[in-house]
């Protein structure tokens, strides 16, 4: 069910995406921003794995957006999902550079740069990520002070239950149950919002 959930979240994230791409050819400049926040990580990395310099990478994703902006409308949405014809895009542009022979040391050569592996997670599964977290930390701010302020302690800061529980100066046990009925409530929560 989990993964249904996810592929589902997936989903609606490439769709949003896609709808930016169709809002940005329109002219729509907002969605320029909301193409960038939701692409910049996973262009940069293929920008800085072909040309091998943090400069040479941030230039060419700089030039990736420009060219985004005044060529949006070539993108069809039925030919490709829109992070793969914006990899493809970001690609050429590093490649682009390369070319031109003013890149510095480090860059692969062109011949290896189209078949260069892209291992860093898709956009939208950054996306997904990003969404799930604010959820988390929506569905915690939903407790009650005492469990909240454990829970974060445990989990987020690294105390142990039994660390807990001499600064609360409660038994272990207590502190283990208030910790179990918030992770109980947080999961609730979660789950209702998948559900939603």
């Amino acid at each position: 069910m989990a993964e249904g959930l996810d592929k589902k979240a997936a989903d609606l994230a490439r769709e949003k995406l896609r709808a930016a791409m169709v809002r940005l050819a329109e002219g729509d400049s907002a969605a320029l921003e909301e193409i960038y926040e939701a692409t910049r990580v996973k262009l940069f990395g293929i920008c800085l794995r072909i040309l091998g310099d943090r400069k040479e990478a941030e230039d060419a994703l700089q030039d990736v957006y420009i060219n985004l902006w005044q060529k949006a409308d070539r993108y069809d949405p039925e030919r490709a999902s829109p992070i793969s014809w914006l990899a493809t895009f970001a690609r050429n542009r590093a490649i682009d550079r390369l070319r031109t022979g003013k890149v510095r040391q480090g860059a692969v050569p062109v011949e290896e740069a189209l078949p260069l592996p892209d291992d860093r997670p898709m956009a939208d599964d950054l996306l997904v990520d990003a969404e799930n977290t604010a959820q988390i930390h929506k569905c915690i701010e939903g407790l009650d002070e005492r469990t909240r302020t454990h829970i974060r302690s445990a989990f987020f800061d690294g105390f142990t239950y039994a660390e807990l529980a001499e600064r609360a100066d409660v038994p272990l046990g207590t502190m283990k149950s208030w910790i179990r009925r918030g992770l109980k409530k947080l999961r609730a929560c979660l789950e209702a919002s998948e559900a939603a």
